[in-house]
């Protein structure tokens, strides 16, 4: 993947006298000392990350750890005291007012906490007012605000006013406003915070749904770490205005960088954050073209007990157990006759909370695999007892030894 954004060295001082507060911050003097030293509050401490195009980048913190003023730097509407922010080759730091305009325009569209939804202006009305205060066409922008309104699932809904509209579906025209205008990034600044936990999490999951159709590059901001952990594929945590770490949902919870981070997320319910690609192991599997002998001496040079049976594309078919093996090979049986087909099956992305149900109907592990059953691994009662234990050694052995389940 290629950076579509570029943040160096990023500093918001919040007083008369930035430049004071600049040289404390390079003698590594904290934030609660300049603000003795100098009356001044330090918002964004030399913040230097960067953003994969089609990621989805969460910064998250407690409040007042300066992650709103961070995503407000990046389209500058807080400007920034120093550094620099790059879109592709362009500098936003150095651009003028109408540049930035374009850029908020056309570039980067913002979706912020309170719905900002016109009361006296229909929901397709709300979603064209971008396009519309870019003189865009009239009925080239009400085809483009149907077309974002009908992915955030609001097509039968366009003239209907705000006040018409719960909360979870007004949040939902703000992100469809923002798609209208095709950006190329989405900002969002504690979008779903003021919805209620489960409307919080419905629309959760539709940003996630909505981001495989659209694969924009989202910069979300969040408070909430099970948020974070949930739709971040990069989470930075900041802490007094400075990212303290930058890493996977899984290297924040297993791979700390310090005790702050530690404390952060001792908490956390792995179950519901680790999944079967975390924990999953390299299966030992058999073509069922080869024939009962080969799966006994596979599984008998193995040491296992099991044997998985795939066809030639490697789509699972069931598996052998030796017994059922060694028996068939006494009545000249063939593996399709004889293997389990009946197995529950899950895929790379299922939370282990959601896997200990079918773990404990089969004698056999789980089995892991993809949209069209091609084997991926297998997931084992001790990897996962030892993944939900904090032991990182068990996470993405896909290459280690099989155990027998």
């Amino acid at each position: 993947m290629t950076s579509i954004i570029k943040v160096d060295k990023l500093t918001k001082i919040f007083g008369r006298r930035p430049r004071q507060a600049i040289n404390y911050l390079e003698e590594n003097k904290s934030k609660e000392d300049i603000l003795e030293l100098t009356g001044m509050t330090v918002g964004v401490n030399q913040s230097s990350f960067e953003v994969q195009d089609g990621e989805v980048f969460v910064i998250m913190g407690l409040s007042g750890s300066g992650k709103s003023t961070l995503v407000r730097m990046l389209n500058r509407l807080i400007e920034p005291t120093s550094g620099e922010v790059w879109l592709d080759d362009e500098n936003i730091t150095d651009m003028d007012k109408e540049q930035l305009r374009q850029l908020r325009r056309k570039k980067m569209s913002m979706v912020f906490q309170n719905f900002a939804l016109l009361p006296h202006k229909t929901i397709q009305k709300n979603a064209e007012y971008g396009l519309e205060i870019q003189k865009i066409d009239k009925e080239d922008r009400a085809q483009k605000a149907k077309d974002a309104l009908e992915l955030v699932g609001l097509g039968g809904y366009l003239d209907k006013y705000p006040s018409e509209l719960s909360g979870g579906m007004q949040q939902r025209v703000g992100l469809a406003r923002a798609l209208a205008n095709d950006p190329e990034i989405l900002l969002m600044d504690e979008a779903f915070s003021a919805l209620d936990p489960l409307i919080r999490k419905d629309m959760q999951d539709e940003l996630m749904s909505l981001q495989q159709s659209v694969h924009k590059t989202i910069v979300f901001i969040t408070h909430d770490l099970n948020e974070a952990l949930r739709i971040g594929d990069r989470i930075a945590l900041m802490k007094d205005g400075s990212i303290v770490q930058i890493g996977t949902a899984e290297e924040i919870l297993m791979e700390p960088a310090n005790d702050y981070v530690e404390r952060f997320v001792e908490d956390v319910d792995l179950a519901k954050v680790l999944t079967a690609g975390h924990v999953m192991k390299r299966a030992e599997s058999v073509s069922v073209d080869r024939g009962v002998n080969v799966a006994l001496r596979l599984m008998k040079d193995s040491g296992i007990s099991t044997i998985y049976v795939v066809d030639k594309k490697q789509k699972l078919l069931g598996y052998v157990t030796a017994d059922q093996a060694a028996e068939a090979s006494k009545e000249d049986k063939r593996l399709e006759d004889i293997l389990t087909s009946d197995i529950p099956k899950v895929t790379s992305d299922t939370l282990l909370t959601d896997m200990f149900e079918p773990m404990t109907g089969d004698k056999a592990p789980l089995s892991v695999v993809d949209e069209s059953d091609k084997l991926l691994g297998i997931v084992v009662r001790g990897s996962v007892i030892g993944a939900l234990a904090g032991d990182n050694q068990v996470l993405n052995d896909n290459g280690g030894e099989v155990i027998d389940g």
